[in-house]
C-alpha cells in the first residue's frame, strides 16, 4: 500500500479518495474549500454509487501542504486555472521521490506541473470517469471509465495502485492523442450544458444542440489535425454522439461549476483550442463564440471572490 495525495476535493477528488481508500491505501486530500476539508477529516470521503449504495472511506483533508509529507503519488485533480497554485503547494510538500500525475481537463496542465516540480516527476494520464459533487465529501459515480496513462518509468506501479482500487487503466505510448481526443468531446459538450443549464443527453435531443455540439466536435479535431495530432478516433461526430447518449444523465464538470458559482475551465478547454489554432493560422469560431460566452456568463466579481477554493 502506498501513501496518496489527492490534491482537489472536488467530485473527482472524492470518488478517487474513496475508492483508493477502500482499498487500504492512506489517502490524505490537500485542497482550499473549508466546508470540504471539514466533512472529508468529520465524516470521511462519502462515494454513492449508480446502484445507491453509499460507502464511506477514512481521509485526512487539509489546506497545509505538509500533509503530503511521505505520499509517494500525488494525483492532480483540481481545475486548470488552479494548476499552477497545486503545483507550488505539491513542490513544498512532496518528497523528492514522489510521482505526480495530471488526470485533468483541457491542454497545458502537465507543462505547469514540469515547469515548477520537474519534467521528470510528472506524467500524464486521461480520465474518462465521471462524477457529481452533491455536497462537501459527497461525491456520486457518474459511470465507468477508463484512466490511460502516458508511458513513464512509474506508471507500471501507478497503474496497479489505481487498478487495486477497481479501475479500468490502460498505459499508453503517447497520451497527447487522448488528451485531444477528450479535448474534443469536452468542448463540444461541456459549454453547452452550462450555457443551457441541461444535463449531456438533452443535447441531443434538442436539435440546434446537436448541431452545434457535432461542429463544435469537428472543429477541435481539425485543430487537432492541423497541429499534427491524430485522434484516437476516427469519427468526431459519432464519437460525441456517443459519448453524450452514454452519459445522458451526466451533469458536466462545467455545468456543475457554473451552478455553484464557481470559476469554469473553458480557458483551457475552448480557450485553448482557439490558441492553438492561431498558432497554426487558423481560426477555430465556434470555440471562441463558446469561450466568450461561458466568459460572459460568469461576472468577474464573482471570479475574484470563489476563485480560490478547491
Amino acid at each position: 500500500m502506498r501513501k496518496v495525495l489527492i490534491a482537489g476535493t472536488g467530485a473527482l477528488g472524492t470518488l478517487f479518495a474513496a475508492r483508493l481508500a477502500l482499498a487500504g491505501n492512506p489517502v490524505v486530500m490537500l485542497g482550499s474549500w473549508a466546508a470540504g476539508l471539514e466533512a472529508l477529516n468529520r465524516a470521511g470521503a462519502r462515494l454513492l454509487t449508480e446502484q445507491g449504495e453509499e460507502r464511506r472511506a477514512a481521509v485526512q483533508a487539509a489546506s497545509d501542504p505538509a500533509i503530503g509529507g511521505g505520499a509517494e503519488v500525488a494525483l492532480v485533480l483540481v481545475k486548470a486555472w488552479q494548476t499552477e497554485q497545486a503545483a507550488r503547494q505539491l513542490a513544498a510538500s512532496l518528497p523528492a521521490g514522489a510521482l505526480v500525475v495530471t488526470l485533468q481537463n483541457g491542454l497545458g496542465n502537465r507543462e505547469i506541473l514540469a515547469g515548477t516540480l520537474g519534467a521528470e516527476r510528472v506524467a500524464l494520464g486521461v480520465c474518462t470517469y465521471g462524477a457529481n459533487l452533491l455536497g462537501p465529501g459527497v461525491a456520486r459515480s457518474g459511470g465507468e471509465g477508463v484512466i490511460s496513462l502516458e508511458a513513464h518509468p512509474r506508471c507500471g506501479e501507478v497503474a496497479d495502485l489505481l487498478r487495486g482500487a477497481g479501475f479500468q487503466v490502460e498505459i499508453v505510448a503517447g497520451a497527447q492523442a487522448l488528451v485531444w481526443g477528450k479535448l474534443v468531446m469536452n468542448a463540444a459538450i461541456n459549454p453547452l450544458t452550462a450555457l443551457l443549464r441541461v444535463p449531456n443527453g438533452r443535447l441531443l435531443e434538442l436539435p440546434a444542440a446537436r448541431w452545434v455540439m457535432i461542429a463544435l466536435a469537428l472543429e477541435t479535431a481539425r485543430v487537432a489535425r492541423a497541429c499534427g495530432v491524430e485522434l484516437p478516433f476516427d469519427d468526431p461526430a459519432g464519437t460525441v454522439l456517443a459519448v453524450a447518449r452514454r452519459t445522458a444523465a451526466n451533469r458536466s464538470s462545467m455545468l456543475q461549476d457554473v451552478e455553484r458559482g464557481a470559476p469554469t475551465e473553458i480557458e483551457a478547454i475552448c480557450g485553448a483550442v482557439v490558441r492553438a489554432a492561431r498558432a497554426q493560422g487558423r481560426a477555430a469560431p465556434l470555440n471562441w463564440l463558446m469561450w466568450r460566452l461561458v466568459s460572459a456568463d460568469f461576472p468577474g466579481k464573482r471570479r475574484e471572490k470563489r476563485g480560490k477554493s478547491w
